[in-house]
C-alpha cells in the first residue's frame, strides 16, 4: 500500500511525465471505412456536396476538419459523361463498383465497411402524377439491408433527405433499422445549419402557432421547409405526437387565408411579419433597399403561392409557405404561451458553390458513423417524408383537407441542440 510520501512522489513523477514526453502513447483508434451509395455524382449534386466531405474534409469552428473515415468504395446508379466518380476514385484511392453489394463488400464476399452514406438525390428518374420524383432510395436501402442480412452484420446508415417518396416504404426503412439494430439517420441540412439569431426552441415550449416562409419547388424544397418547421415543433410540451390532418392551398386560396379575420383557418400576420423581418433576401420594388411589401406587391411578385396547413394530434397548428418571388431563404416564427413577441429566426444557408451547410449535416452523419448513435431521431424525417406526400396529394386532389392517422408518429427530440453555432 502506498503511504502519503510514496503517493506524492508517484504523483509528482506522473505529473512530470504528463507535462513532458508521455511514458506511453495510446494508439489512435482505427479509421472507419465508408461506402458511398448514390444515384448521381456530378458537379453540385448531393454526392458532390456530401460524400466529398469525407474525401477532402470540411471547415468546422475555425479549423479544417479531416474525418477519421476513409471512403473505400462507391456505387453510382447513373453515370453520364460528366460523372465525377472515376476521377475522385483515382485521386482518393477507392473503387467504384457496379453493384451495391460489390461496394459494401469491397469486391469480396463479406461486408467490409463500417458505415454507408446513401444519397438518393439527382439523376434521371420518373415523376408520378402527384409530382413526386421517384428516386430509388428505398430500392438502394433494400439492397444495403440485403447485404446486412446475408452477411450477418450491419453498420450505421445515413440517408440524405426524404426516406422515400412512398410513406409505406419510408416506414419500412425505419422499422427495418430498429428490428436489425443498426442506427439510421436521415434528413435535410436545414435543422443543423446556422441560425440568425442563434436561438433554439426551448424544451417543453407551449407553442400556440408556428409558421415557416420558404421558397422553391414542391417535392424538393417543401421537404426542406417542413424539416425547418419540424425540428422546432418537436420540442414543444409533450414532445412529438404526430399530425392529424394536412391541407395544401395554392394561388388565390392562399391569399384568402392570409387574413385571419376572413378565414379562421388562416395564420397570424404577426408571424408572417416576423419571418419576413428575419429574411435576408426579401424582394424589393425598384430603387428601394429594404421596405415591407404591400399586399399588391405580394400578389404581383408571388405568382403561385403554396401553403401546407398542418394540424398536429395535440391540436397545435402550423403553416408552411412557399413564396417564390418574395424570398429565397428559410425563416421560422412561433407564438409561445406567455411570450409577448414571436420567437423567430433565419435558418442560414451560405452560398454556392461551397454550401458549408452540407458540412453541418455531414458532421452529424460522422458522429453517428463513429459513435454508432444517431444524434437526433430519424422519426423526424419519417414524419416530414409523410407530410410531403400528403401535401402533394392534397394539391392534386383539389386542395382538400386530408386526415392523416398514419402520421400519428410519437417521438421525443434529442435533449441537446444539434445546429451549428460557431
Amino acid at each position: 500500500m502506498l503511504n502519503r510520501r510514496d503517493f506524492l512522489a508517484f504523483s509528482s513523477g506522473a505529473a512530470l511525465t504528463t507535462l513532458g514526453t508521455p511514458a506511453f502513447a495510446f494508439p489512435d483508434p482505427p479509421r472507419k471505412r465508408l461506402a458511398v451509395v448514390t444515384t448521381s455524382w456530378r458537379y453540385r449534386t448531393h454526392a458532390w456536396h456530401m460524400a466529398e466531405r469525407f474525401l477532402a474534409g470540411y471547415p468546422m469552428r475555425g479549423r479544417w476538419h479531416k474525418p477519421a473515415i476513409d471512403v473505400v468504395s462507391a456505387y453510382v446508379d447513373q453515370r453520364p459523361d460528366d460523372d465525377l466518380s472515376p476521377g475522385r476514385a483515382k485521386e482518393f484511392g477507392f473503387t467504384v463498383y457496379s453493384t451495391v453489394a460489390g461496394a459494401l463488400r469491397c469486391g469480396g464476399d463479406k461486408l467490409d465497411v463500417d458505415a454507408v452514406l446513401l444519397i438518393g438525390e439527382h439523376g434521371d428518374y420518373p415523376v408520378n402524377e402527384f409530382g413526386q420524383k421517384q428516386y430509388p432510395r428505398y430500392k438502394l436501402f433494400s439492397q444495403i439491408v440485403d447485404v446486412f442480412r446475408k452477411d450477418g452484420r450491419s453498420t450505421p446508415v445515413f440517408n440524405d433527405k426524404h426516406l422515400s417518396w412512398k410513406f409505406e416504404w419510408a416506414r419500412e426503412m425505419v422499422d427495418t433499422s430498429k428490428q436489425m439494430g443498426f442506427p439510421l439517420l436521415a434528413g435535410s441540412s436545414l435543422p443543423v445549419t446556422w441560425r440568425m439569431p442563434s436561438v433554439e426552441m426551448p424544451n417543453e415550449a407551449e407553442i400556440e402557432e408556428a409558421l415557416v416562409v420558404a421558397y422553391g419547388p414542391t417535392d424538393i424544397y417543401d421537404f426542406h421547409a417542413l424539416e425547418t418547421l419540424q425540428c422546432m415543433m418537436e420540442r414543444r410540451v409533450g414532445g412529438e405526437t404526430g399530425v392529424r390532418s394536412v391541407q395544401a392551398l395554392k394561388g388565390e386560396a392562399v391569399w384568402t387565408a392570409m387574413t385571419t379575420a376572413k378565414n379562421p383557418d388562416g395564420w397570424s400576420g404577426r408571424l408572417f411579419e416576423a419571418c419576413l423581418s428575419r429574411s435576408q433576401t426579401l424582394a424589393q420594388g425598384e430603387s428601394f433597399s429594404h421596405r415591407y411589401p404591400t399586399p399588391e406587391q405580394l400578389r404581383a411578385w408571388v405568382k403561385e403561392p403554396i401553403a401546407y396547413r398542418i394540424e398536429y394530434v395535440d391540436g397545435t397548428r402550423a403553416t408552411m409557405l412557399l413564396m417564390n418571388g418574395l424570398v429565397t431563404d428559410f425563416t421560422f416564427a412561433a407564438r409561445l404561451k406567455g411570450r409577448k413577441s414571436p420567437l423567430s429566426t433565419l435558418f442560414y444557408l451560405p452560398p454556392t458553390p461551397n454550401v458549408a451547410y452540407s458540412a453541418a449535416l455531414m458532421e452529424n452523419a460522422e458522429k453517428m458513423f463513429v459513435s454508432g448513435k444517431a444524434p437526433y431521431p430519424v422519426e423526424r424525417t419519417l414524419l416530414t417524408s409523410g407530410l410531403v406526400e400528403v401535401g402533394l396529394h392534397s394539391l392534386a386532389e383539389g386542395q382538400k383537407k386530408i386526415a392523416t392517422p398514419h402520421l400519428a408518429i410519437d417521438y421525443r427530440p434529442s435533449k441537446g441542440s444539434t445546429f451549428w453555432r460557431r
